[in-house]
C-alpha cells in the first residue's frame, strides 16, 4: 500500500502566525502530530508520504501515487479538508478520516469511504484489519481511552523539519477539569492519561538525533494535570537531560493554579520551559461560573499571572467575551484586564459551541445554535447570544482594535518586561534569529507604522533588561502579525459581514 498523509491549510488565523513566521523563514508553526504519530501505528512495510498543505501544495502527482489517502484535521481546517477530500475523490482515492473535526462531524462528510475516530491506538488496528480482510467499515469509534503509554514514536522523518518553527510532544491527554465550552474531556476524557518519562525522553532524543535544536512544544490538554507525576519524574528527568546542551525550549499548556505551586514552577523553568498557555476567559466572576471555569474563580487572576511570570514562564492568554452573564461592561474590562496582566499574546474571541459539549447541549435545547463551530478566534460564533449582536460586534471589534495598537501592545510589553524573571536557561541564537532581527528592524522600525514603539521599547529593555531583548524583538514580530489579523477581523465587521455564524446556517 502506498499510503498519503494529508494534513489541510490553517486559514489565516492568530494561531496561524503566518505573518510572523516569514520572519523566520518558516512555513508552518507545528508539523501534524496526529498524522505522524498514525504513520507510526501503519504497518511499517507500507509506503508512506506526507503532504502538509500548510508548508507545501497537494500535486496531483502525489494524488496518483497514491493507493489511498489518510486525513486528519481540527475544526478550524474544516474548508480546507473539504476541498482535499474532494480532489481526492476526483482521482478514485479511498479517503480515510480521522482528528477533532471528522471524531465530532462526522455525518457532515459523505465522501469520505472511512471513518477511524476518537483515538487511533484503539480504533486504526480493527479497520487495518477488516481492511487486510476486503471488508472495511465506514465508521470505527469507541468510548475508550487509549494507554498512551503504548503509543509509538511520531515518524518525524516524514516531515520536511525545517519548514517548521517548532516540533511538538505530547506528554498526557484529557483534563480533570469540565469547563462547559471545551470539548477536550468530550475527545479524550476527564481522566488524565500519561506516558512515562522514559518515552518523553526518547522521543526528545529521537528529535535530537534528526538535527532539531529548535523549540519543542508541550501539547498536552493541560501538562500540569499530574503534578506529583511531573515533580518526581519528568521534570527532573527533563532536567538530567537538558544538562550539557545548548538549552531546547520547551513551552506547554496548564490551568491557572499553576500559580499556587512554586516547586512545579521552578522545577518547569529548570527544564528549559519558558512559556505556557493559559485560558484566562474572562475577569468576571459570573461568567466563570456560568462556564464551570472553577479553578479561575475566587483569586486574584492578575496576581496569579504574575507569579507565573516571575517564576520565569512567559503566559499567554485565551479570552472569550459573549456569556450569557456577559453585560455591555464586559468588553472595557476585559482591554484593562489584558492591559494589566502584562499578557502580551492575548488570544481574545467570540464563545462557541463545540459539538459534545455542555455548551453545545444546553443551548440545542434552548434553540440558539447556529450550525457548527469554526474553531477560530475571528469573531464568529455559532450561537445566538443573550447579548444585542451588533453590541457585541462593536464591543469585540472596539477589543481587538485597542489591545493590539501599537501604543496599547507595546505597553502591555513592557509590563511583562517588568515582571518577568529571565531564567538561567539560555535560548540559543542561530543565524536565522539574527537574520530576523534585522528583517524586523527594517520592516517594522523603519517602514512600519509602529517604528516609534518598537525602537522605544528596544532601548528600554537595553537599558533596563538586557537580557530580555530577544524577547522585546519576537513580541514585535508577533504584534506585526496580531494586528494583520485583527485589522482582517474588524474590516469584516465594517463590510457588514456576519461576525456571529454564516448567513447559510441553519438554526437546530
Amino acid at each position: 500500500m502506498k499510503i498519503l498523509l494529508v494534513y489541510p491549510e490553517y486559514p489565516d488565523t492568530f494561531w496561524s502566525f503566518k505573518h510572523a513566521l516569514k520572519f523566520i523563514r518558516k512555513k508552518a508553526a507545528y508539523p501534524p502530530l496526529g498524522l505522524l504519530t498514525v504513520a507510526a501505528l501503519l504497518p511499517s512495510h507500507w509506503d508512506k508520504r506526507l503532504v502538509d498543505a500548510n508548508t507545501k501544495g497537494l500535486t496531483d502527482k502525489d494524488l496518483e501515487w497514491a493507493d489511498m489517502v489518510f486525513i486528519g484535521a481540527m475544526a478550524v481546517q474544516r474548508d480546507s479538508a473539504i476541498e482535499i477530500i474532494s480532489r481526492c475523490k476526483g482521482f478514485g482515492l479511498p479517503v480515510v478520516a480521522g482528528g477533532p473535526l471528522f471524531t465530532s462531524e462526522y455525518d457532515q462528510f459523505e465522501e469520505v469511504d472511512h471513518f477511524v475516530l476518537n483515538e487511533a491506538e484503539l480504533t486504526l488496528p480493527p479497520f487495518l484489519r477488516d481492511l487486510e480482510q476486503g471488508s472495511p467499515r465506514r465508521i470505527y469509534q469507541t468510548p475508550q481511552f487509549a494507554d498512551i503509554k503504548e503509543t509509538p514514536i511520531p515518524m518525524w522523518e516524514l516531515a520536511d523539519m525545517k519548514s517548521y518553527a517548532s516540533m511538538c510532544v505530547q506528554f498526557s491527554r484529557g483534563c480533570p477539569f469540565h469547563c462547559e465550552f471545551c470539548n477536550v474531556t468530550a475527545l479524550f476524557g476527564h481522566r488524565p492519561r500519561l506516558k512515562t518519562s522514559e518515552q518523553v525522553i526518547n522521543e526528545l532524543e529521537h528529535l535530537n538525533r534528526m538535527g532539531w535544536r529548535g523549540q519543542v512544544f508541550f501539547v498536552d490538554d493541560n501538562f500540569i494535570c499530574n503534578k506529583r507525576y511531573l515533580k518526581t519524574k519528568l521534570l527532573p528527568a527533563l532536567i538530567e537531560w537538558q544538562k550539557g546542551r545548548k538549552g531546547l525550549p520547551l513551552h506547554t499548556e496548564a490551568s491557572i493554579n499553576l500559580a499556587d505551586d512554586q516547586q512545579l514552577m521552578d522545577l518547569m523553568v529548570e527544564a528549559g520551559f519558558d512559556a505556557v498557555f493559559i485560558g484566562i476567559e474572562t475577569p468576571d466572576e459570573g461568567s466563570l461560573e456560568e462556564c464551570n471555569k472553577k479553578q479561575n474563580k475566587n483569586r486574584d487572576l492578575v496576581e496569579s499571572i504574575r507569579k507565573i511570570q516571575r517564576a520565569g514562564l512567559q503566559v499567554q492568554g485565551g479570552f472569550i467575551v459573549g456569556f450569557d452573564n456577559d453585560s455591555p461592561s464586559i468588553f472595557k474590562r476585559q482591554i484593562e484586564f489584558i492591559q494589566r496582566s502584562g499578557i502580551v499574546t492575548a488570544m481574545v474571541g467570540l464563545l462557541q459551541a463545540p459539538a459534545g459539549t455542555r455548551l453545545f447541549d444546553r443551548l440545542k435545547k434552548e434553540g440558539r445554535l447556529l450550525g457548527s463551530m469554526s474553531g477560530n478566534t475571528d469573531g464568529t460564533t455559532n450561537i445566538v447570544p443573550r447579548m444585542d449582536i451588533h453590541t457585541l460586534r462593536e464591543g469585540y471589534r472596539d477589543i481587538l482594535n485597542k489591545i493590539y495598537s501599537p501604543q496599547y501592545y507595546y505597553n502591555r510589553v513592557k509590563a511583562f518586561l517588568r515582571e518577568y524573571k529571565a531564567p538561567k536557561f539560555k535560548t540559543p541564537l542561530d543565524f536565522q534569529h539574527l537574520l530576523a532581527f534585522f528583517r524586523t528592524s527594517i520592516r517594522l522600525g523603519v517602514f512600519g507604522r509602529e517604528r516609534f514603539q518598537y525602537w522605544k521599547i528596544l532601548l528600554w529593555t537595553l537599558l533596563h533588561r538586557p537580557r530580555l531583548l530577544a524577547w522585546s524583538v519576537t513580541f514585535a514580530i508577533y504584534g506585526h502579525h496580531f494586528r494583520k489579523i485583527s485589522e482582517k477581523y474588524t474590516e469584516k465587521g465594517e463590510n457588514n459581514e456576519y461576525l456571529c455564524g454564516q448567513a447559510s446556517f441553519q438554526r437546530y
